[in-house]
């Protein structure tokens, strides 16, 4: 158990966590869901890819971690977590045989990332004690910073109301917004874990290093992946630029924005709960068609 002292919450706003019963219907869900810009739906569409085994993944060790929570509340928050992440990855995958129907086969990049997941960063053959205790701590220090992209990406995903003016398909923004909602609702799950039982700072840098780097490589190979797949021969090529001018736009996270995030996580005083708004997401998950059985 960590003796590092925690930081505090900016605000006690603590809920009941759940896995919500959730129902999306893809039938009329266009391949570019955001009317004239493949490039920002393509590039949002990697989530599709990462997140299915990316969240296996996060409950699969922190099913590991739990005997090693000794503050009963915190162990509960863990289980809700677990059951919301796990209705994340099957919510996700159920948008891939709908993206294959339109005639993009997202089996070759699912493949490599299921292999990252599974194997890279998977169990490893290691003799019980230190070795495999530092080994779980290492990933559970990693899912703290990755968690730490999740809720800045859910409160982007709340506020973007360009989406909304752009003529996003209605549904693909509810998957998100009720994903997004989910992971600012649970923001500081992952980072309270790893103070809980580790805590250290140096690992926490390191394994933020690990996970930003990551994190930038796979979704730009995705964004790519699906420009150079997509059956519309006019649709372009993916590129920072145009990451970037979307940004711009409202379209995705502002470069900017992203980059300011870093030194939040990174300082000492950092914790989760600085990020985004338990009470908007609270009330967007309570008015979700997809949240609230497909009404």
């Amino acid at each position: 158990m960590s003796n590092t002292p925690q930081p505090a919450p900016v605000a006690e706003e603590r809920i009941e966590l759940k896995a919500r019963n959730v129902s999306f219907e893809w039938e009329k869900t266009p391949l570019h869901w955001i009317p004239g810009d493949p490039f920002t739906g393509h590039t949002i569409n990697v989530l599709h890819l990462l997140l299915p085994a990316g969240e296996r993944w996060f409950v699969h060790v922190y099913k590991q971690v739990l005997p090693y929570i000794t503050d009963d509340r915190l162990r509960e928050d863990v289980i809700g977590f677990i059951g919301q992440e796990a209705m994340h990855s099957a919510a996700h995958d159920d948008v891939l045989p709908h993206l294959k129907k339109l005639g993009l086969d997202p089996t070759p990049y699912t493949a490599q990332v299921d292999w990252l997941f599974e194997k890279l960063l998977g169990d490893r053959t290691l003799p019980p004690g230190r070795a495999r205790e530092w080994w779980l701590m290492e990933r559970v220090a990693t899912i703290a910073a990755i968690e730490h992209y999740t809720a800045f990406l859910g409160n982007w995903i709340l506020n973007a109301e360009t989406l909304d003016r752009r003529g996003a398909d209605p549904m693909m923004l509810d998957l998100l917004r009720w994903h997004g909602a989910e992971e600012v609702e649970h923001r500081s799950v992952a980072f309270e874990l790893f103070m809980h039982v580790d805590g250290g700072y140096r690992r926490r840098v390191r394994t933020w290093a690990t996970a930003f780097t990551a994190l930038a490589f796979l979704w730009q190979r995705g964004a790519r992946f699906f420009m150079d797949n997509d059956p519309t021969p006019t649709v372009g090529r993916a590129s920072l630029g145009a990451f970037y001018r979307a940004g711009k736009k409202g379209m995705l996270p502002s470069t900017p924005a992203m980059l300011k995030s870093i030194p939040r996580y990174l300082s000492r005083t950092y914790h989760p709960s600085q990020e985004g708004s338990t009470a908007q997401a609270v009330a967007y998950l309570a008015s979700s068609p997809g949240a609230n059985g497909g009404r």
